[in-house]
């Protein structure tokens, strides 16, 4: 069955070019052209994919986003014609699994629509791994504490599981783009920071005082189980 890819843009021919590669690439797309329809559109039609633009009337893609990620765990990719690294730091803070600057390659957002669902199905043998009191269960795409299951975004489980798989290996920030990407661009370093600063707020049971994720300064970060 074909992947249903929401794309969300008030500007019609970009959602044409959008439509039109995607399509080819034999993926099933809708549109939206507001935050208000998008949301709407998340909730009746449960897409695969998000492309979600910044730039929105009335409500912007943040506070799209943001609405989002209070009920859904569906993967975005953000559309921006800003060039503020803020801007894009804060968008992957609230969730966004990716971003692509205007103007952009139709096919670049082809591929990165394809890696982000690949990561998404788990392209890595089906494995459960059990670290302390912590479970990741690449089968269910789920980690679950002694609190119960915890939902993460997809980029949020890659960067657990790259972490998880070796614990006490410290893995640069390259490194784990690497994993999550498939490839690394030095300007989406800092944004490893922000998803670990998500996946903090998200496992860790006391704020300020990391027990599973740990800061190598200077490095990178490592899981601390056994």
């Amino acid at each position: 069955m074909s992947k249903k890819i929401l794309i969300v843009d008030d500007e019609p021919k970009i959602v044409e070019i959008c439509r039109d590669y995607l399509k080819a690439a034999f993926f099933d797309t809708i549109s939206a052209n507001d935050g208000p329809s998008a949301l709407a559109a998340v909730d009746r039609e449960n897409p695969d994919l998000i492309i979600l633009d910044l730039m929105l009337p009335g409500m912007d893609g943040l506070d799209v986003c943001r609405e989002i990620r209070k009920e859904h765990n569906t993967p975005i990719i953000m559309l921006t014609a800003r060039v503020e690294e803020t801007d894009k730091i804060i968008g992957l803070e609230l969730g966004a699994d990716d971003y692509i600057t205007k103007p952009f390659s139709p096919r670049e957002l082809v591929t990165r629509v394809r890696t982000v669902l690949r990561r998404v199905a788990g392209n890595s043998p089906a494995e459960v791994i059990r670290i302390d009191d912590l479970t990741l269960d690449r089968n269910r795409y789920v980690v679950v504490l002694p609190t119960g299951e915890v939902s993460l975004t997809p980029t949020e489980f890659e960067i657990l599981a790259t972490l998880v798989s070796q614990p006490g290996r410290i893995f640069s920030r390259s490194q784990l783009l690497v994993a999550v990407r498939g490839v690394s661009f030095e300007s989406y370093e800092r944004a490893i920071d922000s998803h670990i600063r998500n996946l903090r707020k998200k496992i860790e049971p006391e704020d300020g005082e990391p027990r599973y994720i740990i800061t190598v300064h200077g490095v990178g970060y490592k899981f601390a189980g056994h």
